[in-house]
């Protein structure tokens, strides 16, 4: 079975890592995972759309085995400057975008700013902000933001006795996870400690909303900049708004809304094969058979 190489890139001071899958001499596609995740999260995608691009998946800063910020401060603008160092990095002209959940809105913001650059962009259950969500006063905004840092500051790391301890308790999140993929998940996504036990890779500080963020009418001003054709994908039982929403399509310039049904929020998870055949169809690659 195919595995990636894991390689390494260096952006505002923090060392990244990414998974690359090879086929270098095809289109680049670059797969970017949601909050708390990592990027051995897109094996099934990456494997079956690799006979086709040069498929890329890296761990955001803060996840997976990229370093962790100093000062803990993850804003999506911070993500997205990185993938444009990523993108820099792999020196390509143009990538199609496959982002997951805040990895969605990472890649969403990025087409919108940088349009040139982006071929097909596939949000998955990404739409975490939408056009009338309400703005808190300043304040109130700020005084989260400090109490939430103030809650992590003597937070310590949960730690789990086995690999297998860690996975269980991802199919309490998630009761679709099959046992063999919640493994899989749990083992790139965990990291071994000093007495031999286990505990997530992910920073917890990257949970920390900043209040110097993005706003409604901010997103959907990239949206109407985003000039390839682009695939909002959702989860018909997801958590999220953004799957409940109809119309969102007329903010941008061509975009088609789906839906999953059956699936939640880790719809690529719960639904492999119809999510599969939703993105192979929308890459035209539904008629050839292979992958």
């Amino acid at each position: 079975m195919l595995d990636p190489q894991s390689r390494f890139y260096e952006s505002h001071g923090l060392r990244l890592h990414y998974a690359d899958w090879g086929n270098a001499g095809a289109p680049p596609l670059i797969l970017v995972h949601g909050g708390r995740d990592h990027c051995r999260s897109w094996d099934a995608i990456a494997r079956s759309l690799h006979p086709h691009f040069h498929v890329i998946a890296p761990d955001l800063r803060g996840h997976g085995d990229s370093d962790w910020t100093k000062g803990g401060s993850y804003a999506l603008t911070e993500y997205v400057y990185d993938l444009v160092q990523l993108v820099r990095s792999i020196a390509a002209p143009r990538v199609t975008l496959i982002g997951h959940s805040m990895g969605g809105m990472v890649s969403l913001i990025f087409s919108g700013s940088f349009p040139e650059l982006v071929d097909k962009l596939v949000v998955l259950d990404g739409v975490t902000m939408l056009p009338d969500s309400p703005k808190p006063p300043t304040h109130e905004r700020i005084g989260k933001w400090v109490s939430q840092l103030d809650r992590l500051h003597d937070r310590t790391a949960r730690r789990y006795p086995t690999l297998e301890d860690a996975a269980a308790q991802m199919v309490l999140h998630n009761k679709r996870l099959t046992r063999d993929l919640a493994l899989h998940l749990a083992t790139h996504g965990a990291r071994q400690n000093e007495d031999g036990t286990y505990s997530w890779k992910f920073d917890p500080y990257q949970r920390v909303s900043a209040p110097h963020r993005l706003w409604p009418e901010d997103h959907t001003a990239l949206w109407s900049r985003i000039a390839c054709p682009t695939l909002l994908l959702n989860a018909g039982e997801s958590f999220l708004a953004g799957a409940r929403s109809a119309g969102l399509e007329r903010y941008f310039q061509q975009a088609r809304i789906a839906t999953i049904a059956g699936a939640g929020h880790w719809l690529q998870h719960d639904k492999p094969d119809e999510v599969l055949g939703e993105i192979r169809k929308f890459l035209g690659l539904e008629e050839d058979g292979t992958g």
